[in-house]
C-alpha cells in the first residue's frame, strides 16, 4: 500500500514540496464497518435455543434476529485448524495446521506454524486502516514457542493484532487462567473468592480495547477476535447459573435429541424428512487388528444408568448449560456497549463454534478432563464424589459423551471426527444490519469455515491481497458467499470441500459426502488403506443415516479419488491417528533443545511447552536452600489441583505430594524436622513399573536432605502423559494459580529461609550424583 514520493526536494527546505502520502498510516474507507468474530468452543449445533436446543442464549438469539443463521456451516472438527482456516481463508492443511498445536509434527501440513505467505485477516485489515484486537483463546502458537524465551513470531501481536489479552493454549482453568497480555504473562485481576471468572474478564477487556480506540479516533473501524473458553472443558461456572437449569436435562440425552430434532424441523433448520442417527453408530466396527471401537467414544444408554448416574449426568449438562449462558450474558455486555455507543448496526458480527460438541468426557463424563489426555476413562463413582462441586474450582469437569451426541442432534459422532457431521456441522450466525439487509433469516448454502474470511473481504470491499507486509500471498481456498447473505437464492459457486482430522477424513462435492470409517486419535489404528468408505447424499440425508455406497459404487469411487486429488493439492498427508503413548513418545523441538535438566530461580513461572515434561519418567527435584529456624511453604510446584506435584516444607518437615489426576494426594513426609543452614533438599521419583491392567506408571519416592534419605514410599502413581492443557505451570517458592494440594493451599509462599535455585532432572542420573553436582555448584558461588 506504499506510494512513491511525489513531492519535490531542493537544496533548501523552503524551496521543497513535501508529500506525506508515503508515510501516513493506512486509513479505512469512510463509513467502513467494524468486524467482530465471536468464536465459541466445542458447542454443537443442537445446543443453543436459536438452533433448536434447550440452552438459553438470549444474546446469540439477539444477533440471529438481526442477521442470518447458516444451516449448513462446517468447520474442521478441531480447535486450532478451524481457527487457522477462519483467520486465513484457507484449508488448515495448507497453513500448517492439520491438527492442534499440542500434536504438531515436522510436516508441511502439521507444523503448527502459519506461513507468512498465508496472512491472517488481522494482518490484512491492519494494512487497510482497521484497529485489530484479539481477546481470549489463541491456540495458534506451537507449545515450544508459547513461553517468554521463545520467538514471538506466531504470537497474536506478531500476526497483525495490535493488542492481545487471553490464553495461549487450547484450554485454561476459568477460575485460575494462565493469562498473557500482549507479549507477557500476567496474573488474573482477582480470585474466584472475589467473584472472578474468565468470561467476565474477557468481556471487560474487549470493551476496554474498543473504547480506548474510539476515545481517540471515533470514526476508525476495528476488528475484534473474541474467543471465550466456553464451552470447552473445564466447564466452570457460578452455582447459581448452573442451578437455573435444574431438572431441564432429566429426560436424558436420547429424549433430548427427539425434542430438539422436532424444534429444528419446526424452525426450518433441517429438511422435514431428516432422521436421528444412531447413538452408537459404529459400535460393531473393529480396527485393522480386531480392536473394538474405542470405549472412550461410546455412549452408555440412559436407561442403563442407575438413578445416581442419571442425576450426575444431568448435573453435568446443567453446569455446561450454565457456563454457556453465563458467557452469553457477558457477551451481551459487549453488545450493549456497542449499541449504546452507536456502533452495533455498522458492525459485521460473525458467530461460530470451532467444532462439534466434545466427546472428551468419555462414557461417564469426568470431573477431571485431564484423564482423557492421559488415555484414562473416568468413572461415574468418581464423578459422584464431586457431584455437588461440579463447576467449582474443585473440579475440571466435562459431560459424558451421550450429551455430545445430543448437542450435535441429529448428526453422527462429535469433535475430532471430520468424517461425520457431528464433528464438522456447527452453528454460525452472521449479522450486519447496515449492510446485509437480512434479519432473522436462514441460509441453506453449504459453507466451510475457510469461506468466512473471503466473504468478509467482499463485504468490506477489499480484494484479497497479492502481498502482505511485502510478502507474496498464496491464493485463498475459501469461496465468498456474500451474495447469498443478501439474497437467499443466490448460489455461492462452491463445489468441493476436503476434510481430514486425526486419522478421519471425508469430502463434500455438490451435495454428496464420502467419508472413511475410522476411529479418531487416540485410537492408534493406522492401516488407512483398509478403511471402509461410506457415501451419503447430504442434500436429502443431513444426518448420514442412509449409506449409498453399495447403491452408487461409481459415485463413491469418484469421491474417494477426489479426496486423494484434493489431499495432493492441499497437503493432506500424512494421516495421523496416534495413540496417547505414540503422541507423547514423539520428539518435539524446544526453545532450548531437548533438555533433561531444568534450572529454576525464585519467582520463576514456566508454562506448558517449556516446563519439564515428565510423562511418567523417573525424575529428581533438588532445591538449594538456606534454611532458617522456622522454614515453611512451597519450594517447587508443577501442575495444578487436577494433577501435579509439590516439594514443600510443612511443620518444618520436608514433604512431597503427588496429586494423581485430582483424585489422590499421595504424600511422603520426612521423619524429622529440617536442620538450619544451607542444604540440598530433594525428592527422587523412580519409576518401577505400571499398575496392573493399565498404562499408569508407579514408582518409589525417596526424600533427601543432603546425603540423608529422610522419607520413603512405594507404589506412587504418576501421570503417563500430561498434567493438562492449561494452567499447569511450574514455579519456585510459591503455589501459583490453583493449589496443587488442597492441604497446602495457595500461594503458600516459602518463608523462613532463602531458595537459591531448584533443579529438575530427567536424565536418569542417580540422585546422589545430581545432588553432589548441585552442592559443588553452590560451593563455587
Amino acid at each position: 500500500m506504499a506510494t512513491e514520493f511525489a513531492g519535490r526536494i531542493a537544496l533548501d527546505i523552503r524551496d521543497s514540496e513535501p508529500d506525506w502520502a508515503p508515510y501516513l498510516a493506512p486509513q479505512a474507507p469512510e463509513g467502513a464497518p467494524n468486524v467482530l468474530y465471536l468464536v465459541w468452543d466445542d458447542t454443537g449445533i443442537a445446543t443453543w435455543d436459536c438452533f433448536g436446543g434447550l440452552v438459553d442464549m438470549p444474546n446469540m438469539s439477539r444477533i440471529a434476529e438481526a442477521g442470518v443463521r447458516l444451516t449448513q456451516f462446517h468447520t474442521t472438527a478441531l480447535c486450532s485448524p478451524t481457527r487457522a482456516a477462519l483467520l486465513t481463508g484457507r484449508n488448515p492443511t495448507n497453513v500448517g495446521m492439520a491438527t492442534i498445536e499440542e500434536f504438531t509434527e515436522g510436516f508441511p501440513n502439521a507444523s503448527g506454524r502459519i506461513p507468512a505467505e498465508t496472512a491472517l485477516l488481522s494482518e490484512v485489515l491492519a494494512e487497510h486502516g482497521w484497529n485489530t484486537y484479539a481477546v481470549g483463546k489463541w491456540h495458534l502458537t506451537p507449545l515450544e514457542e508459547s513461553n517468554v524465551a521463545a520467538t514471538k513470531r506466531h504470537w497474536p501481536c506478531a500476526r497483525g493484532f495490535e493488542r492481545f489479552y487471553g490464553f495461549m493454549g487450547g484450554e485454561t482453568d476459568q477460575w485460575y487462567p494462565e493469562l498473557v497480555y500482549d507479549n507477557h504473562p500476567v496474573a488474573p485481576p482477582a480470585t474466584p473468592e472475589q467473584g472472578y471468572h474468565l468470561s467476565k474478564d474477557l468481556a471487560d477487556r474487549t470493551i476496554e480495547f474498543i473504547r480506548d480506540s474510539k476515545t481517540i479516533a471515533p470514526d476508525k473501524p476495528w476488528f475484534t477476535y473474541l474467543c471465550p473458553g466456553a464451552g470447552h472443558a473445564p466447564h466452570h461456572v457460578f452455582r447459581e447459573w448452573a442451578d437455573r437449569y435444574a431438572g431441564r436435562f432429566d429426560m436424558g440425552y436420547e429424549r433430548y435429541r427427539e425434542i430438539v430434532l422436532e424444534n429444528q424441523k419446526h424452525m426450518g433448520l433441517l429438511p422435514p424428512e431428516t432422521e436421528l442417527s444412531p447413538m452408537n453408530p459404529y459400535a460393531q466396527v473393529t480396527g485393522p487388528n480386531g480392536q473394538p471401537w474405542p470405549a472412550l467414544d461410546t455412549v452408555r444408554p440412559w436407561d442403563s444408568l442407575s438413578d445416581d448416574e442419571r442425576r450426575l449426568f444431568a448435573r453435568m449438562a446443567e453446569v455446561f448449560a450454565g457456563f454457556l449462558s453465563y458467557t452469553d450474558d457477558q457477551i451481551g455486555r459487549v453488545l450493549d456497549y456497542l449499541e449504546e455507543s452507536g456502533q452495533l448496526d455498522n458492525t459485521v458480527i460473525v458467530v461460530i463454534s470451532d467444532n462439534g460438541a466434545s466427546g472428551e468426557g468419555g462414557p461417564n463424563g469426568s470431573v477431571n478432563e485431564v484423564k482423557f489426555f492421559n488415555g484414562l476413562p473416568d468413572t461415574a463413582a468418581e464423578g459422584l464424589r464431586f457431584a455437588d462441586e461440579l463447576g467449582s474450582p474443585a473440579t475440571y469437569g466435562h459431560y459424558p459423551i451421550g450429551w455430545a451426541m445430543a448437542f450435535n442432534t441429529p448428526y453422527k459422532l462429535f469433535k475430532r471426527y471430520a468424517s461425520h457431521e457431528g464433528g464438522i456441522a456447527d452453528p454460525a450466525i452472521i449479522s450486519w444490519p447496515a449492510g446485509i439487509g437480512a434479519a432473522g433469516e436462514l441460509r441453506d448454502n453449504y459453507v466451510n469455515v475457510a469461506d468466512i474470511t473471503p466473504t468478509i473481504y467482499e463485504l468490506l470491499g477489499i480484494t484479497a491481497p497479492v502481498t502482505v507486509k511485502g510478502i507474496p500471498q498464496r491464493p485463498l481456498d475459501g469461496t465468498s458467499f456474500a451474495a447469498a447473505l443478501r439474497h437467499p437464492d443466490a448460489p455461492t459457486g462452491k463445489q468441493t470441500q476436503f476434510y481430514t482430522m486425526l486419522g478421519t477424513r471425508g469430502i463434500w462435492h455438490r451435495g454428496w459426502f464420502a467419508g472413511a470409517v475410522h476411529a479418531a486419535t487416540p485410537s492408534g489404528w493406522g492401516h488407512f488403506d483398509d478403511d471402509r468408505w461410506e457415501l451419503f447424499h447430504l442434500d436429502v440425508d443431513r444426518s448420514q443415516c442412509v449409506d449409498l455406497a453399495e447403491e452408487h459404487p461409481e459415485k463413491l469411487a469418484e469421491l474417494r479419488q477426489l479426496w486423494f486429488d484434493e489431499a495432493a493439492r492441499h497437503n493432506g498427508l500424512p494421516l495421523a491417528d496416534l495413540s496417547i503413548a505414540e503422541i507423547y513418545g514423539r520428539n518435539r523441538p524446544g526453545v532450548a533443545g531437548q533438555r533433561e535438566r531444568f534450572v529454576f530461580y525464585p519467582g520463576a513461572e514456566v508454562g506448558m511447552g517449556a516446563d519439564p515434561q515428565l510423562r511418567g519418567r523417573s525424575f529428581s527435584v533438588l532445591a538449594d536452600v538456606d534454611l532458617g529456624a522456622e522454614p515453611e511453604g512451597v519450594l517447587f510446584k508443577h501442575g495444578c489441583g487436577h494433577g501435579g506435584y509439590l516439594l514443600v516444607v510443612a511443620d518444618r518437615r520436608l514433604c512431597f505430594v503427588y496429586n494423581f489426576m485430582g483424585a489422590d494426594e499421595q504424600w511422603v513426609r520426612a521423619e524429622s524436622p529440617l536442620p538450619t543452614g544451607r542444604r540440598v533438599l530433594g525428592v527422587r521419583y523412580e519409576r518401577t513399573g505400571v499398575m496392573e491392567g493399565s498404562h499408569v506408571p508407579v514408582g518409589a519416592v525417596t526424600l533427601h536432605v543432603g546425603d540423608d534419605v529422610v522419607g520413603r514410599a512405594e507404589g506412587v502413581r504418576a501421570h503417563p502423559g500430561t498434567f493438562g492443557l492449561g494452567a499447569v505451570s511450574a514455579s519456585v517458592g510459591r503455589n501459583s494459580g490453583q493449589a496443587v494440594s488442597a492441604a497446602v493451599g495457595a500461594p503458600a509462599a516459602f518463608t523462613g529461609g532463602t531458595i537459591e535455585r531448584v533443579i529438575v532432572d530427567l536424565s536418569g542420573t542417580e540422585y546422589r550424583d545430581a545432588a553432589a553436582e548441585l552442592a559443588a555448584a553452590f560451593a563455587r558461588d
